[in-house]
């Protein structure tokens, strides 16, 4: 039975993708583009649903977009329509008198009215400044009635035009952080590693020279699991971890503690700049599963040591 579902589901999605009307979409879109005021999206029921989660999505992504539920437009909401706006009603059928009411109050106040339907012979799609007819078939339902595919076809074609919008209008990911400041999506698209850093005397530091026995009050110390060294110009030299202490002990023995740590370190060492998105440096941490980094060094455009990021502080921001 499931396995018949799906295939249904997967022969009435390709049918929206075979059946679109490519010409009338960019009419939408370009409509939509050039609406010098707000986009209002309203339906009834479960096309409803879809329609404020088409605004939202909109508003997020550089659109002024609202939701307007048809009774509350009926009942005073509408006041806040001008114009210079548009009014993208979503509606299966065309028929809900909630909508059919509501486009003669749309056209008296000036704005554009634009409608999203399953059937091109219903009210709605004669009252409508625009209409756009999606290439509906049936409902998954057995029955023909639940909302399903239908509500498929809205959301398909809402993300569509919301994302064809957004390139248009060359929106970028800086103002798309600017409405995103909570959460894991801000943080993802604001968080920096200078935000996450340790810096100053936090850094567990030595020079190439050192010994291991001078510097392992500093590696226990600073609790980072790692020692970065740096020369003279605090520019850094290798790295000296707390894996390498213990495959330094099983080789060398007692011996290891009178070595210099430029014996025993790992030259070539992985660095970041602090103006980088904290994401992009879990990525670079993580970019090897066989040997992923628990720390990474900051360093300046003159690659000199400025920070330390770990691991854990990523984790604990919430990333």
């Amino acid at each position: 039975m499931l396995k018949d579902l799906i295939e249904k589901q997967r022969s009435y999605t390709n049918h929206f993708f075979e059946s679109f009307d490519f010409k009338e979409v960019e009419k939408l879109i370009q409509l939509l583009v050039h609406n010098s005021g707000l986009v209002f999206f309203t339906g009834v029921g479960k096309s409803g649903l879809i329609a404020k989660k088409i605004a939202f999505t909109m508003a997020s992504t550089g659109t002024r977009a609202l939701f307007l539920s048809p009774i509350d437009a009926l009942h005073g909401d509408i006041g806040m329509v001008s114009s210079s706006d548009s009014f993208v009603i979503f509606s299966k059928s065309g028929e809900s008198e909630e909508l059919i009411n509501l486009v003669p109050a749309i056209k008296n106040k000036g704005a554009k009215v634009i409608g999203i339907v399953c059937n091109d012979r219903s009210r709605l799609h004669d009252l409508c400044d625009f209409v756009l007819n999606l290439p509906f078939q049936a409902e998954l339902c057995p029955f023909d009635l639940a909302p399903t595919m239908s509500t498929t076809y809205q959301l398909l074609l809402g993300d569509l035009i919301t994302v064809a919008i957004m390139k248009h209008k060359k929106f970028t990911l800086d103002e798309y952080a600017l409405n995103h400041p909570a959460g894991r999506i801000g943080k993802r698209i604001t968080l920096r590693v200078h935000d996450l850093m340790l810096t100053g005397s936090r850094i567990p530091i030595c020079e190439p020279e050192d010994v291991l026995e001078k510097v392992l009050f500093e590696l226990t110390e600073k609790r980072c699991g790692c020692l970065l060294v740096v020369d003279s110009q605090a520019k850094i030299m290798g790295i000296f971890t707390d894996g390498d202490l213990r495959r330094a002990l099983q080789k060398h023995q007692e011996k290891v503690l009178t070595m210099p740590i430029d014996q025993l370190m790992t030259s070539h060492v992985k660095t970041v700049c602090s103006s980088t998105m904290a994401w992009d440096a879990l990525k670079l941490m993580e970019a090897n599963p066989c040997q992923r980094l628990s720390v990474l060094p900051v360093v300046d455009e003159k690659e000199r040591l400025v920070g330390l990021l770990h691991l854990h502080d990523i984790i604990q921001s919430g990333l």
